[in-house]
């Protein structure tokens, strides 16, 4: 399984349109309005490297009002567990 985060730049104001858009493709689980930089944060989760390319590349960039991406490859998953006690303030 590979997991690809994806910063999308979108059309603001198209940005709900093509959230639904891209949590509609097959491969993404979840997609967040975000404030900052980018617009979108969308997690994809695949079979391999060619399906992040078939989504990304081939699908999720030719959506109207997608303007600008950046795909990142996730290495290694840590369970919420592990990032709650990272994070954890001496509770």
């Amino acid at each position: 399984m590979v997991t690809a985060i994806v910063f999308v730049k979108a059309d603001v104001a198209r940005i709900p349109e093509v959230a639904e858009q891209i949590a509609a493709l097959d491969g993404v689980t979840e997609v967040y309005s975000v404030t900052g930089r980018v617009d979108l944060i969308t997690m994809v989760r695949v079979r391999d490297h060619d399906a992040v390319a078939a989504v990304v590349a081939d699908r999720l960039n030719k959506i109207p009002g997608v303007s600008d991406t950046e795909t990142h490859i996730a290495f290694r998953a840590y369970s919420s567990h592990d990032l709650d006690a990272a994070f954890s303030l001496g509770d």
